[in-house]
């Protein structure tokens, strides 16, 4: 390449441009902070019960959390952590953790696509089970896969409190 090409630009490399992330969109390797917190994406889960899907997303940093992400009537974006509750079948009705009651609100069954550290449960099958408090603000989640059963605190979070830096 000559003096003028380099100085007045000659051919333009072929650059993919970045696609601006939403919690819709995110992909693995991707930082998400939230409260004050960087993590990266090492997971996504995409649940899919007849047709119904919503996507969980592991992130990894001091600690490890999961973005959950449904568009039902409007955009639903929840925060969970892993916690050692431990369960049995048959699932009862109602949960107490931590001096609160939390209710059955929905069950099912849900095929599973994993991408990233959850490729293990790809085309897998999870049942879970969501319960709320009175108020509909605080959730346990549950799902058993195959003999395990995993239970998950969370909480609802407005999309404006996390953002989203492209990984690729």
């Amino acid at each position: 390449m000559g003096f003028f090409q380099k100085l007045f630009g000659g051919k333009k490399e072929n650059t993919a441009k970045v696609k601006e992330r939403t919690v819709m969109n995110i992909e693995i390797d991707d930082i998400v902070n939230y409260d004050l917190e960087d993590y990266q994406v090492v997971s996504k889960l995409t649940y899919n019960d007849d047709g119904y899907e919503w996507t969980a997303y592991q992130l990894l940093g001091e600690k490890t959390l999961w973005l959950s992400v449904e568009m039902d009537d409007e955009l639903e974006v929840g925060m969970y952590e892993s916690i050692p509750k431990k369960l049995t079948e048959p699932l009862p009705k109602k949960i107490e953790h931590d001096d609160v009651t939390y209710y059955l609100d929905e069950k099912g069954t849900a095929r599973v696509s994993g991408e990233g550290r959850g490729a293990n449960v790809n085309n897998k099958d999870c049942r879970y089970f969501d319960y709320c408090d009175d108020e509909e603000e605080h959730f346990l989640s549950v799902e058993i896969w195959g003999s395990e059963i995993e239970v998950s605190y969370g909480f609802s979070i407005e999309e404006y409190e996390i953002k989203i830096i492209a990984g690729n």
